[in-house]
Parts: structure tokens; sequence; C-alpha cells
């Protein structure tokens, strides 16, 4: 961690301690997180809560344990650490505090020591009930059959205690996963209004494609809504339960009922392994009471491997290939209700949508497209109302600030990530976006 460049800067990190400041970027402490060999990394910014750095620690795609840690940001030192896979010990203050659930409860044999379930997007703080918020990504490996039952805490929503790191309650949108449903997107808190009672709630929208509401106190599930149009491995959510309704069917087949060494039975889902909607953040507004989800409509045929685990190797089992569902579109960025799940409005974009949303209380709501442009639409109608020409695909996520009395909007523009890396089919559709890299900033004008 660096130190601030200038003497005079504050931080807000302790309540007990005197902020460290130097004029010469001198590294102030490095700790390692763990080991990259074994396939550990460390994918999103942290967030400080109560004087406590708070990270997750990633690397799923390589059989690793996923953990949420916090430490003493001016230090460095570990405060205390959460095993995200059931089994495993946690860690407070440099002794072993408690296992997360249960050994071998929903983990047979062996496999919760390389269960992955990595938390590799930032979390979210709720003051009001002082829980942090994580979501963990997919079980390893991605081939379902090495390991049977749910796999906890995989492709759920975790609520943390930030002080100890003591899981309060948890969100499990797909049990068993098998499609790579990562789990990891934000969990929104909000005020949800409806049959005249007001619920301190969250929501997020999955990878899985359902739009999930629950009751951010407890993790009671209050609804589970489809959020794009095609839905292949689940027919929706008993709210009694809080469990998906399989469709059996559409689990990829199991590589030791084929030939020795073969790749079991190939099946087309939907949505696909990139997800209804993958890293970039969602917005939601306090005066419209909608949230704001940049979708995308793709499947996939998917396929498992047999596999092994060996350290610091890709833990996958499984090969894919992405479709776009539609001709006309793919992205679509979805005002949602979530009271009811209803789709109040949408915007739809030939390709993917891949950057984050932002609504303004001015009742804007923006957002960029793969095609270069930076877009301003109504956030109560979605009409289009203004568009600018970046130059590049715009993947990063909008932010507006205020300086001197004036408003901007900022977004980062260049084109890259993981659609044109593994996006089969759909990566022909935006073969042709030009590379870069540039900030634009923009001026909003003052009412008159």
């Amino acid at each position: 961690m660096r130190s601030c460049r200038t003497a005079s800067c504050r931080a807000a990190t302790s309540s007990t301690a005197a902020p460290r400041c130097s004029a010469t970027c001198k590294v102030v402490w490095k700790k390692t997180i763990d080991d990259f060999q074994a396939g550990y990394s460390f994918t999103s910014a942290p967030i400080v809560v109560h004087g406590k750095l708070i990270t997750g620690v990633s690397g799923g795609e390589f059989g690793i344990v996923g953990k949420i840690q916090a430490r003493d940001p001016l230090t460095g030192e570990l405060i205390w650490s959460r095993p995200t896979v059931e089994g495993n010990v946690g860690t407070l203050n440099g002794k072993d505090s408690t296992v997360t659930g249960t050994l071998n409860a929903s983990w047979p044999g062996d496999t919760w020591k390389t269960g992955g379930a990595a938390p590799w997007l930032g979390g979210t703080y709720d003051p009001d009930t002082n829980t942090l918020f994580y979501g963990t990504g997919q079980p390893a490996p991605w081939n379902s059959w090495n390991r049977s039952g749910d796999n906890l805490y995989s492709s759920s929503t975790l609520a943390i205690d930030p002080d100890t790191g003591e899981i309060k309650w948890h969100i499990q949108t797909t049990p068993h996963d098998a499609w790579d449903f990562d789990g990891s997107n934000e969990f929104i808190s909000f005020d949800l209004h409806k049959d005249g009672k007001t619920v301190k709630a969250g929501a997020k929208a999955d990878r899985n494609g359902f739009f999930f509401v629950a009751d951010r106190t407890n993790g009671k599930l209050l609804g589970a809504y489809p959020f794009v149009t095609k839905i292949t491995w689940a027919t929706g959510f008993d709210l009694a339960t809080g469990r998906p309704n399989f469709i059996d069917a559409n689990r990829p087949g199991n590589p030791s009922e084929a030939s020795a060494g073969e790749k079991g039975k190939s099946v087309f889902a939907a949505p696909a392994f990139l997800g209804a909607k993958n890293w970039m953040p969602m917005a939601y507004s306090q005066t419209t009471g909608l949230f704001y989800v940049p979708a995308n409509e793709w499947g996939m045929d998917i396929w498992n491997e047999p596999i092994a685990y060996r350290k610091g190797a890709a833990f996958l089992g499984a090969g894919f290939n992405i479709k776009p569902l539609y001709d006309d579109y793919i992205g679509a960025l979805r005002a949602i209700d979530p009271a009811t799940g209803k789709i109040v409005w949408e915007y739809k974009n030939r390709a993917p949508l891949w950057g984050g949303v932002l609504a303004t209380a001015g009742d804007l709501v923006f957002t960029g497209t793969p095609e270069g442009y930076l877009k301003a639409f109504d956030a109560k109608t979605g009409q289009e109302l203004w568009k600018f020409q970046t130059g590049s695909g715009v993947i990063g996520c909008p932010i507006t600030f205020e300086q001197d009395g004036e408003q901007y909007v900022a977004v980062t523009s260049g084109w890259g990530g993981a659609v044109p890396l593994w996006g089969g089919e759909v990566a022909k559709v935006i073969k042709g976006i030009t590379q870069g890299g540039s900030l634009w900033v923009f001026k909003l004008p003052k009412h008159t």
C-alpha cells in the first residue's frame, strides 16, 4: 500500500490511530495475501469499514478456497479471515475462530479443500444492519459430477459481521452450480415499499438470470424474478425454501457415463456462463424506485470433461461455446421494479452490454456500449436523451462528481475483457471494435 502524496492529506481509515501520510509515495506495508502459484489472485478494490480494510481473495478456476479478509489498513496485519467454502476454519486476531458451516455437510470427502467459491468482486456495506455483503463465485471444478451436495457457500451472497468475520446469513442463488453461474454480483441495500409496508431489503441481479430481492436483516427471500427472456436450468424459485426448481435434463452430462476419457453429453444452456449480468454494476434510483440492470441475452453449448485437481492448473472439467439468442440484439438495459419484478422499460443493444450503470438524482441513467457510445436515458421512460462516441468500446462504469459548483460525468473507454476472449460466436459481433484507452469527462449544463 502506498502512502498519500501530500503531507496535508487526510485518511478516514481508523477512529483510534492517526493517519500516516508522506510526500514520498514510499511503500508503507506490503503483505502476501496467499500463494499465487496455487492460483490465488486479488481482483477487486477493497472497502474500509470500522477501520478495517476488507478484501476478497479470488482464483476459483484453480481450485483454491475463496476467502474474505479484514486487515489493519495502517499496518496490513490480518484481523480476521473467513473462508467461503464450507468446512474450512476461519481466523480472528491471529487464532483459529470458527468453521465455515459444517464439515462435509454439503461437500463430500475432501472436495471442500479445493472448492473455489471465490469472491472476485468487491463487497458492499449496510450501516443499518452493520453487515458486509459479499458474493461468491462458482464451486470448483465446473464439472458438478465431481462434487455432490449444495456446495455451500459457492454461488451465494453472504452477510458477514464486519468486526468478527462471522457469517450472519446467506442466500445460495445456484446450489450445486454446473453452469459457472457465479453469485459474485453486488447486493444493493434499499427500502422496499410493498403492500403498505417498508422492508429493509437488498437486491441482486444474478448471472443465473434471476433478479433476487431479500430482507437484508435476515436473508429471507422475497422475490426471484427472471430478467432475461430465456432460462433453461430452472423454472423459478420456491420462496418458502429459497431453493430453485431445477430442470434436471439441462445439467451437462456425466463424463463417467461416456467412453473412457471422452466428454459427457452436451446441453444448450441459457444464460451463458458469462452471465445474464456479469461484473458490471447495476444502479438503483431512490426517486423512481427502479433498478437499472445491464443484461445480456445469450446461451451456450456446455459439456463436462474428466478432471482432477493439480495445484496451480485450471480446475474446470468443462468446455463451452457461447451463442447469441437473437439476431438483432444481445445487450439489454432493463429497468426493473423490485416490488413486482416487472420490466418497466428496456433499451436493446446489438452488442453485449459490458459496462456499469449510473443513475442520478436528476432522473438520468448513464451507461456505455461496446460500439463506443456513452448514452443517457430518461430514468422513468427509457427514452434515449443523449449519446457521445468515445472512439472505443465502453466497459467502464460512469461516475458523477461535483467540483466548484459544477456537476460532471466521467467514464473510461477502452475495449477488451472477457467477451472477446471467451465470447465464442458472440465474439464475431464485436470483432471490429476499435482498441483504445481514454478517460472522458463531461460537464452538465446548469439549470436556468
